[in-house]
């Protein structure tokens, strides 16, 4: 049978110290068409032997080790919890998707090619220092977003690049100089496109801060160091691409009705416009016409637009699925922002292999893709996913959705019907029912306190066991 039990609300750890120092970088006062400047150089800073004693279990008096997670989401619906999960462990690995490709995200993969960001940059900066001024300068300019208007979003972007507008009131010479660097970078980049027009509407400067980076190191795991250490995450955080690329990754589906659905936001949030804002609120649009059957990765290239791909899987990624102590699938859009992640090649694997707790954060409310979902149907697509059932018949697996999930958290009132005599067949009998808040926006959400709270102790409860 399943057990169902309320959480428990509590207050555990603190945050980690980050061990390295800001980034130096002196961009030229005025550019040239091929714009040069000295590549950064970074200052590292070695842990002190108390930090180094605190994460050795030789130590004579050894202090506790924070547990670690991986974490699978996307870019919106963790991240209301991220600053209550430090409380617990900054020891994370946020894997994130890279197909992305709504709102300003999509203009710059428009215009200048490559994977979309703005999940990451947008983890990233939920995961940013905010203990001093400066910290908190930084985190707005990089959190900034341009007008709707094209014309005034144009006009506020040439005031920032120029190091005229009252964004950089705060931010220091060394941050001011790295981050101005790249974002000029970015501007340069367009300039040598004047074929493509590029629309600033709408844009956020974090993500133009990502894109020069990445395009002037021509690395992504590159870029997410640099912005890392400008925006100053603890030096134990880790945001990972799911797929570490420089090429331009589009996400399908297939419907069981047999349509295809081309792009992210298409699938979950589809605008009438490529610049229109992306509307996330509950029921700003229609569920689909059918239930979908599986997600996977198309060709952008070439003339078949529809051609199935199949890219590797960022070998960070699953290093951390084989060490860390809980694996997390996280509330938010299922088919869009964690399926991504799942069907790729070695992630089943690594995950049906491992005896940690493997938590399911159940929405609290329907979507465009899981109309009409029971519990069991989320237990089921994430083990579809993992098991890769709908893609190529010959690198399938079998595993049941206990090898993939053994608890779920659900959020108390929450719409998602909990079936319990399918989850028990599906060999689930773990379910804790945690405090939830209401949302004006999206409805029922969990309570972060109450959640992180909930995770710490299926977490600890492992940990007892295991040592």
């Amino acid at each position: 049978m399943v057990s169902i039990e309320k959480a428990r609300v509590g207050n555990r750890g603190n945050m980690a110290d980050s061990y390295f120092g800001p980034v130096l970088c002196k961009p030229s006062s005025s550019p040239p068409p091929f714009f040069l400047f000295r590549i950064p150089k970074f200052r590292l800073r070695l842990p002190s032997s108390k930090s180094m004693a605190a994460h050795c279990h030789c130590s004579s008096n050894p202090k506790p080790v924070q547990p670690s997670l991986l974490v699978f989401s996307g870019g919106t619906a963790f991240n209301g919890v991220v600053e209550e999960l430090k409380k617990l462990t900054t020891r994370v690995a946020h894997v994130l998707p890279v197909s992305d490709d709504g709102g300003s995200t999509a203009e710059i993969v428009r215009v200048l090619g490559g994977p979309a960001v703005g999940d990451i940059r947008s983890r990233c900066l939920r995961l940013s220092d905010q203990s001093t001024s400066e910290a908190l300068a930084v985190r707005k300019l990089l959190g900034y977003r341009l007008p709707i208007n094209p014309q005034g979003a144009k006009a506020e972007w040439y005031e920032i690049v120029e190091g005229d507008h009252s964004l950089w009131e705060g931010v220091s010479r060394p941050y001011r100089e790295t981050i101005l660097a790249f974002l000029v970078y970015f501007q340069n980049e367009i300039l040598r496109r004047p074929n493509e027009t590029f629309c600033f509407s709408n844009g956020s400067i974090g993500n133009f801060f990502f894109a020069g980076s990445r395009i002037f190191f021509q690395s992504l795991d590159a870029a997410i160091f640099l912005f890392s250490r400008v925006s100053d995450i603890p030096s134990e955080s880790l945001v990972l691409p799911v797929i570490s690329t420089n090429d331009r990754l589009t996400l399908g589906c297939e419907l069981w009705d047999g349509t295809i659905i081309r792009g992210q936001n298409e699938i979950s949030h589809p605008t009438n416009s490529a610049m229109q804002p992306v509307n996330k609120a509950r029921s700003s649009v229609p569920i689909l016409p059918s239930r979908i059957k599986r997600v996977f990765y198309m060709s952008s290239e070439g003339r078949n637009l529809l051609h199935e791909v199949f890219p590797a899987v960022n070998s960070a990624v699953l290093d951390q699925l084989s060490n860390v102590d809980c694996i997390v699938y996280a509330m938010g859009s299922l088919f869009t922002s964690v399926c991504p992640s799942l069907v790729l090649l070695g992630i089943g694997e690594i995950v049906s292999s491992r005896s940690c707790p493997k938590v399911l954060l159940l929405n609290g409310t329907h979507d465009r893709e899981t109309g009409g979902f029971s519990a069991s149907c989320f237990v089921t697509a994430i083990a579809d996913a993992l098991n890769r059932t709908y893609g190529d018949p010959y690198n399938c697996l079998k595993n049941p959705p206990s090898q993939y999930i053994n608890t779920i958290l659900i959020p108390d009132g929450g719409e998602i019907p909990v079936d319990v005599q399918c989850l028990s067949a599906q060999g689930i009998s773990d379910v804790v029912v945690v405090n939830s808040i209401h949302d004006p926006k999206v409805g029922i959400i969990f309570d972060p306190g109450s959640l992180i709270n909930a995770l710490g102790s299926v977490v600890s409860r492992y940990l007892r066991t295991k040592n």
